[in-house]
């Protein structure tokens, strides 16, 4: 005869069994399911089992190779247009000029450009002397030193990188050269193949326009070795072959979508390229380089596509500069560079005329 206890303690043996039945018989299911599953987050998916034996619900339905963990699209590589001018030179008569005609406006210089240049997303030239009150006059008769507050003019046309390795940037000694790298810095504006010491020097300066990251790199290929950065102290960086193989590498470790190498090379009022510049451009491009540009003769030499979608200018000329003696002297090379899914997709090279007032604008 059985008893109230009995019937009751019966009751609870099994409801307890079912219970485990039910919970084993789960476990077992999912196990055989996340067996046949291709599975690309396993914690992700055993936490999901559990959480559903813990609400004692089925298992959510999962597609095979289904991720768990979603990563960010991919960073969009707009289109951008670059602009590289040759040299820029913000002393002497330049300086002169802004004094007298422009009211002491450093802008002065760039008035007639501004509009042709406000639509690139990178302007890039070569900043021909210091632009510093430090120092001394070290170098010869033609040494230029700006006046700091030369570098306005700079962010008034839009500059954002410049190339420092030139043979001014030390006519008024390393001091002047270290204040100009600081305060283009502080104007946000790059300072391209100069540094306290050789690795500074020699680094790729990047920007980051719209999705695209840009390198530069700039070398000034003169015999005056006291002038280049060493491993210790300051000044420019030195073209070798290992230099700028190892920069370029460098650059595109770093993820550099474009990578431009300038250099400040050839000779003075020559209109063709010497054997040097070839071989130093050749070798940038071979060695992955997508633009090398040119400054130093002061004329204009020829723009080539030297491979598909690789350009070598040879020399821009000048752009902002006092030497009114030539017609030559007084107009520029200005490469226009477009891009497409962060590649170079064409370049085009337009004329400046420089007026009697140092003042670059578009030629007619």
């Amino acid at each position: 005869m059985l008893y109230k206890n009995d019937i009751a303690d019966l009751i609870k043996f099994g409801l307890a069994t079912i219970f485990v039945i039910v919970f084993f018989g789960a476990l077992l299911y999912s196990i055989i399911k996340l067996a046949k599953m291709e599975i690309t987050n396993p914690s992700a998916d055993i936490s999901i089992i559990i959480s559903a034996l813990v609400r004692r619900d089925p298992a959510p339905a999962q597609t095979a190779g289904e991720a768990q963990v979603t990563t960010p699209d991919a960073v969009k590589k707009e289109p951008i247009k670059m602009v590289f001018v040759g040299d820029v030179m913000l002393a002497r008569g330049v300086a002169y000029m802004v004094n007298k005609y422009g009211s002491d406006d450093d802008a002065f210089p760039f008035l007639k450009i501004k509009d042709t240049l406000s639509g690139a997303d990178v302007v890039f030239g070569n900043l021909e002397g210091p632009v510093s009150d430090k120092g001394y006059k070290a170098g010869s008769i033609y040494s230029f030193e700006a006046d700091p507050k030369a570098i306005d003019g700079l962010t008034f046309a839009g500059f954002n990188v410049m190339s420092c390795a030139n043979n001014h940037m030390l006519d008024y000694t390393s001091a002047a050269l270290e204040d100009t790298i600081a305060r283009l810095k502080g104007a946000s504006i790059l300072c391209a193949g100069a540094g306290a010491n050789a690795a500074e020097a020699l680094a790729p300066k990047f920007l980051d326009v719209k999705g695209n990251k840009i390198a530069v790199l700039a070398y000034a290929d003169f015999a005056v070795e006291s002038w280049y950065a060493t491993e210790t102290g300051p000044g420019i960086a030195k073209p070798t072959d290992e230099n700028i193989k190892t920069g370029i590498d460098a650059a595109r470790e770093q993820g550099a979508d474009i990578v431009v190498v300038s250099f400040h090379f050839g000779n003075e009022y020559e209109a063709a390229p010497s054997d040097e510049q070839k071989h130093l451009s050749h070798l940038a491009i071979d060695g992955g380089a997508d633009l090398v540009i040119g400054h130093h003769p002061h004329v204009i030499q020829p723009t080539e596509e030297y491979k598909p979608g690789k350009w070598i200018a040879y020399s821009l000329g000048n752009f902002v500069f006092d030497q009114n003696f030539s017609a030559a002297t007084m107009e520029g090379g200005m490469l226009e560079v477009s891009t497409e899914s962060g590649a170079v997709a064409g370049a085009t090279e337009k004329r400046v005329t420089i007026n009697n007032r140092y003042q670059p604008g578009p030629a007619e």
